[in-house]
Protein backbone atom coordinates (compact mmCIF):
# COMPACT_ATOMS: atom_id res chain seq x y z
CA UNK A 1 0.00 0.00 0.00
CA UNK A 2 1.34 3.42 -0.95
CA UNK A 3 1.62 6.21 1.55
CA UNK A 4 0.19 9.72 1.32
CA UNK A 5 2.50 12.71 1.78
CA UNK A 6 1.17 14.84 4.64
CA UNK A 7 0.71 18.32 3.19
CA UNK A 8 -1.75 21.18 3.39
CA UNK A 9 -3.41 19.75 0.28
CA UNK A 10 -3.84 16.25 1.71
CA UNK A 11 -5.35 17.71 4.89
CA UNK A 12 -8.32 18.94 2.88
CA UNK A 13 -9.71 15.43 3.22
CA UNK A 14 -9.68 15.96 7.02
CA UNK A 15 -11.31 19.38 7.50
CA UNK A 16 -11.22 21.07 10.87
CA UNK A 17 -14.61 21.71 12.47
CA UNK A 18 -15.26 25.43 12.28
CA UNK A 19 -16.20 27.03 15.62
CA UNK A 20 -19.81 28.17 15.70
CA UNK A 21 -21.47 30.71 17.93
CA UNK A 22 -22.09 29.17 21.34
CA UNK A 23 -20.42 28.24 24.60
CA UNK A 24 -16.83 27.12 25.05
CA UNK A 25 -18.15 23.62 25.77
CA UNK A 26 -19.04 23.38 22.09
CA UNK A 27 -15.30 23.55 21.30
CA UNK A 28 -14.58 20.60 23.55
CA UNK A 29 -13.17 19.81 26.96
CA UNK A 30 -9.56 18.59 27.20
CA UNK A 31 -7.82 16.97 30.17
CA UNK A 32 -4.01 16.91 30.40
CA UNK A 33 -2.65 14.38 32.91
CA UNK A 34 1.05 15.12 33.02
CA UNK A 35 4.10 16.22 34.94
CA UNK A 36 6.05 15.34 38.04
CA UNK A 37 8.02 17.26 40.66
CA UNK A 38 11.16 17.03 38.51
CA UNK A 39 9.47 17.68 35.13
CA UNK A 40 6.53 20.02 35.84
CA UNK A 41 6.98 21.93 32.60
CA UNK A 42 5.77 19.03 30.44
CA UNK A 43 2.23 19.64 31.66
CA UNK A 44 2.57 23.35 30.93
CA UNK A 45 3.78 22.83 27.36
CA UNK A 46 1.05 20.32 26.55
CA UNK A 47 -1.67 22.39 28.19
CA UNK A 48 -0.88 25.61 26.33
CA UNK A 49 -0.69 23.67 23.05
CA UNK A 50 -4.16 22.22 23.68
CA UNK A 51 -5.57 25.72 24.05
CA UNK A 52 -3.71 26.99 20.97
CA UNK A 53 -5.21 24.09 19.00
CA UNK A 54 -8.64 25.42 19.89
CA UNK A 55 -9.95 23.39 22.83
CA UNK A 56 -12.73 25.28 24.61
CA UNK A 57 -12.14 24.11 28.17
CA UNK A 58 -8.93 22.80 29.72
CA UNK A 59 -8.26 20.82 32.86
CA UNK A 60 -4.73 20.01 34.03
CA UNK A 61 -4.09 17.20 36.50
CA UNK A 62 -0.55 17.20 37.86
CA UNK A 63 1.35 16.52 41.07
CA UNK A 64 0.18 18.58 44.03
CA UNK A 65 3.58 20.26 44.48
CA UNK A 66 3.31 21.79 40.99
CA UNK A 67 -0.41 22.57 40.94
CA UNK A 68 -0.37 26.11 42.37
CA UNK A 69 2.37 27.24 40.01
CA UNK A 70 0.58 25.61 37.10
CA UNK A 71 -2.58 27.51 37.91
CA UNK A 72 -0.65 30.78 37.75
CA UNK A 73 1.10 29.86 34.52
CA UNK A 74 -2.11 28.73 32.81
CA UNK A 75 -4.87 30.84 34.35
CA UNK A 76 -7.24 29.69 31.61
CA UNK A 77 -7.26 26.14 33.04
CA UNK A 78 -8.75 24.39 36.02
CA UNK A 79 -5.85 22.70 37.80
CA UNK A 80 -6.18 19.63 39.97
CA UNK A 81 -3.36 18.68 42.34
CA UNK A 82 -2.82 14.91 42.54
CA UNK A 83 -1.36 12.86 45.39
CA UNK A 84 2.32 12.21 44.78
CA UNK A 85 4.93 9.70 45.84
CA UNK A 86 8.10 10.43 47.76
CA UNK A 87 10.04 10.76 44.51
CA UNK A 88 7.61 13.29 43.07
CA UNK A 89 5.56 11.07 40.77
CA UNK A 90 1.79 10.92 40.57
CA UNK A 91 0.58 8.38 43.13
CA UNK A 92 -1.50 6.37 40.69
CA UNK A 93 -3.11 4.16 43.32
CA UNK A 94 -4.51 7.18 45.16
CA UNK A 95 -5.25 9.33 42.11
CA UNK A 96 -6.95 6.82 39.79
CA UNK A 97 -10.51 7.27 41.05
CA UNK A 98 -10.48 11.07 40.92
CA UNK A 99 -8.80 11.02 37.50
CA UNK A 100 -11.46 8.68 36.14
CA UNK A 101 -14.12 11.14 37.31
CA UNK A 102 -12.26 13.98 35.58
CA UNK A 103 -11.87 11.96 32.39
CA UNK A 104 -15.57 11.10 32.35
CA UNK A 105 -16.32 14.81 32.12
CA UNK A 106 -14.02 15.50 29.17
CA UNK A 107 -14.04 14.95 25.42
CA UNK A 108 -10.32 14.21 25.07
CA UNK A 109 -7.61 13.10 27.49
CA UNK A 110 -3.81 13.20 27.26
CA UNK A 111 -1.80 10.96 29.56
CA UNK A 112 1.96 10.72 29.97
CA UNK A 113 4.15 13.79 29.34
CA UNK A 114 6.67 14.30 32.12
CA UNK A 115 5.24 11.52 34.28
CA UNK A 116 7.44 9.07 36.21
CA UNK A 117 6.96 5.30 36.51
CA UNK A 118 6.28 3.47 33.26
CA UNK A 119 4.28 0.53 34.62
CA UNK A 120 1.93 2.55 36.88
CA UNK A 121 1.40 5.21 34.20
CA UNK A 122 0.53 2.57 31.60
CA UNK A 123 -1.89 0.95 34.07
CA UNK A 124 -3.49 4.34 34.67
CA UNK A 125 -3.83 4.90 30.92
CA UNK A 126 -5.69 1.62 30.50
CA UNK A 127 -7.96 2.46 33.43
CA UNK A 128 -8.84 5.88 32.03
CA UNK A 129 -9.51 4.44 28.55
CA UNK A 130 -12.82 3.27 29.98
CA UNK A 131 -14.06 6.88 30.02
CA UNK A 132 -16.25 8.16 27.21
CA UNK A 133 -13.53 10.25 25.56
CA UNK A 134 -10.82 10.20 22.92
CA UNK A 135 -7.26 9.66 24.10
CA UNK A 136 -3.64 10.35 23.34
CA UNK A 137 -1.05 8.21 25.11
CA UNK A 138 2.43 9.71 25.18
CA UNK A 139 5.83 9.30 26.78
CA UNK A 140 5.74 7.27 30.03
CA UNK A 141 2.28 5.92 29.24
CA UNK A 142 3.66 3.97 26.25
CA UNK A 143 6.58 1.75 27.11
CA UNK A 144 4.72 -0.80 29.25
CA UNK A 145 1.59 -1.00 27.09
CA UNK A 146 2.67 -4.25 25.41
CA UNK A 147 1.51 -6.29 28.41
CA UNK A 148 -1.82 -4.44 28.29
CA UNK A 149 -2.29 -4.42 24.53
CA UNK A 150 -5.52 -6.43 24.68
CA UNK A 151 -7.15 -3.86 26.95
CA UNK A 152 -6.13 -1.05 24.60
CA UNK A 153 -7.33 -2.97 21.52
CA UNK A 154 -10.68 -3.60 23.18
CA UNK A 155 -11.25 0.16 23.11
CA UNK A 156 -10.23 0.42 19.47
CA UNK A 157 -10.78 3.54 17.47
CA UNK A 158 -10.47 6.00 20.34
CA UNK A 159 -6.72 6.47 20.85
CA UNK A 160 -3.56 7.97 19.37
CA UNK A 161 -0.11 6.87 20.55
CA UNK A 162 2.98 9.01 19.92
CA UNK A 163 6.25 7.08 20.49
CA UNK A 164 9.76 8.06 19.53
CA UNK A 165 12.17 5.30 18.56
CA UNK A 166 13.19 4.39 22.10
CA UNK A 167 9.62 4.16 23.34
CA UNK A 168 8.61 2.18 20.27
CA UNK A 169 11.47 -0.27 20.83
CA UNK A 170 10.27 -0.96 24.37
CA UNK A 171 6.64 -1.17 23.25
CA UNK A 172 7.44 -3.78 20.59
CA UNK A 173 10.28 -5.48 22.52
CA UNK A 174 12.77 -4.72 19.75
CA UNK A 175 16.15 -3.10 19.53
CA UNK A 176 16.07 0.64 18.95
CA UNK A 177 18.31 0.20 15.93
CA UNK A 178 15.70 -2.07 14.32
CA UNK A 179 12.99 0.54 14.82
CA UNK A 180 15.18 3.28 13.38
CA UNK A 181 16.03 1.12 10.38
CA UNK A 182 12.34 0.66 9.43
CA UNK A 183 10.10 3.10 11.32
CA UNK A 184 7.12 2.46 9.02
CA UNK A 185 7.13 -1.25 9.75
CA UNK A 186 7.38 -0.51 13.48
CA UNK A 187 4.45 1.90 13.26
CA UNK A 188 2.37 -0.69 11.39
CA UNK A 189 3.17 -3.34 14.02
CA UNK A 190 2.20 -0.99 16.86
CA UNK A 191 -1.05 0.00 15.13
CA UNK A 192 -1.96 -3.67 14.80
CA UNK A 193 -0.89 -4.48 18.37
CA UNK A 194 -2.89 -1.65 19.97
CA UNK A 195 -5.67 -1.07 17.44
CA UNK A 196 -4.78 2.63 17.65
CA UNK A 197 -3.51 5.42 15.44
CA UNK A 198 0.29 5.57 15.71
CA UNK A 199 2.46 8.65 15.29
CA UNK A 200 6.02 7.34 14.84
CA UNK A 201 8.09 10.41 15.63
CA UNK A 202 11.44 11.03 14.00
CA UNK A 203 13.29 13.19 11.47
CA UNK A 204 10.40 12.17 9.23
CA UNK A 205 7.17 11.20 10.96
CA UNK A 206 4.92 8.29 9.97
CA UNK A 207 1.25 8.32 10.87
CA UNK A 208 -0.42 4.91 10.56
CA UNK A 209 -3.98 3.81 11.28
CA UNK A 210 -5.02 0.23 12.14
CA UNK A 211 -6.99 -0.03 8.88
CA UNK A 212 -3.74 0.34 6.94
CA UNK A 213 -3.69 4.00 5.91
CA UNK A 214 -0.30 5.64 6.18
CA UNK A 215 0.96 9.20 5.83
CA UNK A 216 4.48 10.64 5.86
CA UNK A 217 5.42 14.11 7.06
CA UNK A 218 8.85 14.87 5.72
CA UNK A 219 9.92 16.92 8.69
CA UNK A 220 9.90 20.41 10.11
CA UNK A 221 13.66 20.64 10.60
CA UNK A 222 16.31 19.65 13.10
CA UNK A 223 15.20 22.41 15.48
CA UNK A 224 12.22 20.29 16.52
CA UNK A 225 14.62 17.83 18.15
CA UNK A 226 14.60 19.78 21.40
CA UNK A 227 13.38 19.27 24.94
CA UNK A 228 9.62 19.63 25.26
CA UNK A 229 8.85 19.42 21.54
CA UNK A 230 6.99 16.12 21.93
CA UNK A 231 4.92 17.54 24.78
CA UNK A 232 3.73 20.32 22.48
CA UNK A 233 2.79 17.80 19.77
CA UNK A 234 0.80 15.73 22.27
CA UNK A 235 -0.99 18.86 23.48
CA UNK A 236 -1.92 19.89 19.96
CA UNK A 237 -3.42 16.48 19.27
CA UNK A 238 -5.50 16.43 22.47
CA UNK A 239 -6.79 19.90 21.69
CA UNK A 240 -7.82 18.78 18.22
CA UNK A 241 -9.46 15.64 19.60
CA UNK A 242 -11.40 17.81 22.03
CA UNK A 243 -12.70 19.85 19.11
CA UNK A 244 -14.28 16.70 17.71
CA UNK A 245 -11.77 15.43 15.17
CA UNK A 246 -11.48 11.64 14.89
CA UNK A 247 -8.12 10.21 16.03
CA UNK A 248 -6.55 9.91 12.57
CA UNK A 249 -7.51 13.47 11.60
CA UNK A 250 -6.29 14.89 14.91
CA UNK A 251 -2.98 13.06 14.50
CA UNK A 252 -2.49 14.33 10.95
CA UNK A 253 -3.30 17.92 11.82
CA UNK A 254 -1.19 17.80 14.98
CA UNK A 255 1.89 16.48 13.18
CA UNK A 256 1.49 18.98 10.33
CA UNK A 257 0.98 22.01 12.56
CA UNK A 258 3.84 21.00 14.85
CA UNK A 259 6.22 20.49 11.94
CA UNK A 260 5.21 23.64 10.10
CA UNK A 261 5.57 25.66 13.30
CA UNK A 262 9.12 24.37 13.54
CA UNK A 263 9.75 25.25 9.91
CA UNK A 264 8.44 28.79 10.43
CA UNK A 265 10.48 29.39 13.57
CA UNK A 266 13.59 28.06 11.85
CA UNK A 267 13.10 30.67 9.14
CA UNK A 268 12.65 33.46 11.69
CA UNK A 269 15.24 32.45 14.31
CA UNK A 270 17.54 29.85 12.79
CA UNK A 271 17.57 26.09 12.24
CA UNK A 272 18.28 25.42 15.92
CA UNK A 273 17.84 27.44 19.09
CA UNK A 274 14.12 28.14 19.14
CA UNK A 275 12.27 26.78 22.18
CA UNK A 276 9.50 24.22 22.36
CA UNK A 277 7.34 26.79 24.19
CA UNK A 278 7.47 29.02 21.10
CA UNK A 279 5.86 26.43 18.81
CA UNK A 280 2.32 26.82 20.15
CA UNK A 281 2.19 30.54 19.47
CA UNK A 282 2.56 29.96 15.72
CA UNK A 283 -0.25 27.40 15.52
CA UNK A 284 -3.39 29.59 15.24
CA UNK A 285 -1.97 31.46 12.25
CA UNK A 286 -0.91 28.20 10.61
CA UNK A 287 -4.41 26.76 11.07
CA UNK A 288 -5.95 29.82 9.46
CA UNK A 289 -3.57 29.66 6.51
CA UNK A 290 -3.96 25.91 6.00
CA UNK A 291 -7.74 26.09 6.12
CA UNK A 292 -7.62 28.78 3.44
Amino acid sequence: MKHTPLTAASLREHPLPLPQAGSKDARGRALVVAGSASVPGAALLAAVAALRAGAGRLRIATVASAAAGMGLMVPEAMVVGLPETADGAVDVAQAATSLRTLADGCDAVLIGPGMLGEAPTAALAVELLGADASFILDATALSELRARAGAVRARAGRAVVTPHAGEMARLLDRRREAVEADPLEAARAAAELLGSVVVMKGASTWIVEPQGGRWLYAGGGIGLATSGSGDVLAGLIVGLLARGLPPISAALWGVFLHGEAGRRLAGAIGPVGFLARELSGVVPELMRETMG
